[in-house]
């Protein structure tokens, strides 16, 4: 039986509306009550994060920032790691022939020169708001993380530009269709949930983990046991074909699993949609 489970948020665990059904969250209770680890991993901040899974009262741990950082369920800090200041300087100093806009995140919070109140919908739950900045102004040592936003085609376009500049520097990936981020080198959520296994005196052997998306990949590839929503980017299901499809967030599919991996693991798993 997997000792931990590690769960994606926005088109996983997570409903269409942003929040936590109550079907997810008695499962969520029951791993607990078979002991076994709970582990959020998101692209979320920790301070989107935090006021949303508080009052729910869960004893979990939060990769956040897709594995900038690592914080236990009392909020401290276990793993660290920011964008190197000549990358930031670099993404934040160009021009990059886009229409997407430019969002830049620190321990302090989200900043961005444009004002997109869209944008806000996702983080009604939690309050968690952007600062209107000119981004040439944040200290480039403070920043964890850089995505860009907008049509899936122009960012494809945009992903070739930034690899041909910033090289092996960063490391590039979609945590959405309409969201690339750049992120610190060799820094994904694969990368963070094998350390705090690895602290925890576990393997990734024995831990399952659930996604949608290309930010997902390596932690999905890694683990013991990885699942992939039936919402997921076509290319995960591409770059992951070996591991089962479970069904959408929309119908809570990660609880329907979950519940019946608990109840009834020698029937055969019918995937809800």
């Amino acid at each position: 039986m997997a000792r931990l489970a590690a769960f994606d948020m926005d088109g996983t665990l997570l409903l269409p509306t942003h929040t936590l059904g109550e079907a997810t969250l008695a499962t969520l209770r029951a791993l607990l009550n078979k002991q076994i680890t709970i582990t959020f991993a998101t692209g979320r901040h920790y301070l989107d994060m935090q006021p949303q899974i508080a009052p729910l009262a869960l004893d979990a741990w939060l990769i956040t920032g897709n594995g900038t950082r690592i914080h236990d369920s009392q909020g401290r800090v276990h793993y660290a790691a920011d964008l190197a200041p000549d990358v930031v300087e670099e993404v934040i100093h160009s021009c990059w022939m886009t229409e997407a806009t430019l969002h830049a995140f620190n321990d302090a919070g989200w900043y961005t020169a444009e004002d997109r109140p869209a944008l806000l919908d996702a983080h009604r739950a939690s309050g968690f708001c952007y600062q209107l900045r000119d981004l040439r102004t944040l200290p480039a040592h403070q920043v964890t993380k850089l995505c860009f936003i907008g049509e899936h085609t122009q960012l494809c376009q945009l992903q070739s530009r930034l690899r041909a500049a910033l090289g092996e520097r960063a490391h590039l990936c979609f945590s959405a269709w309409e969201c690339l981020e750049v992120l610190p080198l060799a820094c994904n959520k694969g990368e963070a949930l094998s350390w705090l296994v690895s602290s925890l005196g576990l393997t990734l052997n024995d831990c399952m983990a659930f996604g949608d998306a290309m930010n997902d990949q390596e932690m999905l590839a890694r683990v013991g046991k990885g699942y992939v929503m039936g919402n997921a980017m076509h290319q995960l299901k591409a770059a992951l074909p070996h591991l089962p499809v479970i069904g959408t967030s929309a119908t809570q599919s990660v609880s329907h699993f979950l519940n019946h991996w608990l109840n009834t693991p020698h029937l055969t798993y019918s995937p809800e949609y």
